[in-house]
C-alpha cells in the first residue's frame, strides 16, 4: 500500500540544498520534523492523524500501519537525518496544483547504513502544512 501512495504523492528532489528564506519551506520542514518523529517512535495513528486530507483519503490507518510495519521497521531506530534538498513547488504531475513542499533527507539507521526519505508537505484546506507522500528507498 505504501507504494501506491508514494507513486501517486512522491517525487524525486533534485534541487541542491541551500538555507532557506522561503517561509512556506521552513513551515514545511517544520511539520516534517514533527511528523517524522512520530513515524520513527511508531505512532501510527498519530502520524496518520497528522497527515493531509489527501494523505487520509488515499491511505486507512490500517493500511499505514501495515506499511510502516514493513518498510520502516525492519530499518530499526533511526540514528541520524540530515536534509540534502528542499524544494516549493505549485505543480506536481498527478497532483492537483496547490502549495507544495518536496524534502529529501539522508537518513541512517540501525539496521541500514544509508537511506534516501522523501517527504511531500502541502498546504492543506485547512490552511495547514501537512505530510502527503513518504518514500523511503
Amino acid at each position: 500500500m505504501l507504494r501506491r501512495t508514494a507513486i501517486a504523492v512522491t517525487f524525486l528532489v533534485a534541487a541542491p540544498c541551500f538555507a532557506s528564506n522561503n517561509p512556506a519551506i521552513e513551515a514545511a520542514k517544520t511539520t516534517a520534523a514533527g511528523w517524522l518523529r512520530l513515524v520513527d517512535a511508531q505512532d501510527i495513528e498519530g502520524s496518520w492523524e497528522r497527515a493531509s486530507s489527501a494523505f487520509k483519503s488515499a491511505v486507512t490507518v490500517a493500511q499505514w500501519s501495515q506499511a510502516l510495519a514493513s518498510v520502516r521497521r525492519p530499518l530499526g531506530a533511526l540514528r541520524q537525518r540530515e536534509v540534502k534538498a528542499e524544494e516549493f513547488k505549485t505543480s506536481l504531475p498527478g497532483a492537483p496544483d496547490g502549495q507544495y513542499v518536496l524534502l529529501q533527507y539522508q537518513s541512517t539507521f540501525e539496521n541500514k547504513a544509508a537511506a534516501a526519505e522523501t517527504v511531500t508537505v502541502v498546504l492543506d484546506p485547512d490552511g495547514a502544512w501537512k505530510v502527503v507522500g513518504y518514500f523511503i528507498r
